[in-house]
């Protein structure tokens, strides 16, 4: 098993890595000193491969499980299932001395997060990810929230969990589309961060994709502790976190304009990461081969790089893009890369050249589309 330390003071916590960990999730919890009474909230898929395991184990340690089953999918992500998440607290007398397991992939930590930083002003939370996409990302760092048909993410907190759980025996159920989504967050890490890592998942990005146990662990445990750094660094955004966005300009404007149904998360953000290299080397002059390797690896992990779009659906973009959380005083800004493993943040980047390096990402549709 693998630990990785987030280092926020008296709030920091751990991120458990390693495979078969499940079983110890109520001896985990009771170490914490949590109180006796939790709620696991997950979702459809999630919630009849583990949520009776993760009962199980808390019972063994004492502990007075409920659980809450939320839809699954994106959509599910909105204000009127954290109403009925509400509700369904109120209903069994949830105190404050309880706590909530988030059991499932981002959807299902980034609303039961919310959740628990609000409910009661405040409850105690454990992040259990099942998918890769949460267990090198949404799980850490502490941002919860929901989307908004205006956009995603524009309601939400900053509510950091008492642990992180990271089952890699999870991700053996994970529906393969999922786990291609998963490596967009991973790529980014290497983008970002670390020219080492991404050439390490260009030379093992093969066995990475059929689970391999070893590889697999090193590369969460890895883009773990990136974030866990910049999350130590700057907690609530303020500036250097903002690399943690790299991408997602262009990607949540994606998710917003198709109804959070046509792509997945990690495949709008490859989308994004692909316009945001573009975009790096037209204004900062990332070299041509480095955007080449951006390029290549997300096509061999099975992701898009371009869209298709019509006109009215372009201005949708570029509406839902104006609305992103990370638009300052009406400026679209961007994460742009110098190179591989280096980014700089807060880039205001002028409208004209946006539409020029669509052009180059954006396919027309054809026939009648």
């Amino acid at each position: 098993m693998r630990v990785v330390r987030v280092p926020l003071g008296e709030r920091a916590y751990s991120i458990r890595i390693g495979e078969g960990l499940l079983s110890g999730l109520g001896q985990d919890c009771e170490r914490l000193g949590l109180g006796r009474h939790c709620t696991i909230i997950s979702d459809s898929n999630v919630a009849p491969l583990y949520a009776r395991r993760a009962a199980q184990s808390l019972e063994r340690a004492g502990f007075e499980p409920r659980e809450i089953t939320i839809p699954a999918g994106e959509t599910a992500k909105c204000l009127a299932r954290v109403s009925d998440c509400y509700h369904e607290l109120a209903r069994h007398r949830a105190g404050r001395d309880s706590f909530i397991v988030a059991l499932g992939g981002g959807v299902v930590g980034d609303l039961a997060g919310f959740v628990a930083a609000t409910y009661l002003r405040g409850l105690a939370l454990v992040q259990v990810p099942t998918t890769l996409l949460a267990q090198v990302d949404s799980s850490v760092g502490g941002k919860v929230g929901v989307n908004l048909k205006a956009g995603k993410n524009l309601v939400g907190a900053f509510h950091q969990p008492r642990l992180v759980v990271c089952d890699l025996a999870t991700l053996e159920t994970l529906p393969p589309r999922e786990l291609r989504a998963g490596f967009a967050e991973v790529i980014k890490y290497g983008i970002i961060a670390d020219a080492r890592l991404f050439r390490r998942l260009e030379r093992d990005l093969d066995p990475l994709l059929r689970r391999d146990g070893g590889a697999l662990a090193a590369v969460v445990a890895r883009c773990c502790a990136i974030k866990a750094a910049v999350v130590g660094h700057d907690e609530t955004e303020q500036g250097r976190r903002a690399v943690l966005n790299f991408g997602h300009t262009v990607g949540h404007a994606l998710e917003a304009v198709f109804g959070y149904g046509k792509y997945l998360h990690g495949e709008a953000i490859a989308v994004g990461q692909v316009f945001a290299a573009r975009l790096s080397a037209r204004l900062l002059g990332l070299p041509e081969g480095d955007v080449d390797r951006i390029r290549s690896l997300f096509e061999r992990a099975g992701l898009p790089t371009s869209v298709c779009l019509s006109p009215h659906q372009r201005e949708n973009v570029s509406r839902a893009m104006r609305l992103d959380k990370k638009t300052s005083a009406g400026e679209i800004r961007f994460v742009l890369a110098e190179r591989i493993g280096q980014v700089v943040w807060g880039r205001a980047v002028a409208a004209s050249v946006i539409r020029e390096v669509f052009d180059l990402l954006l396919r027309k549709p054809s026939g009648g589309g």
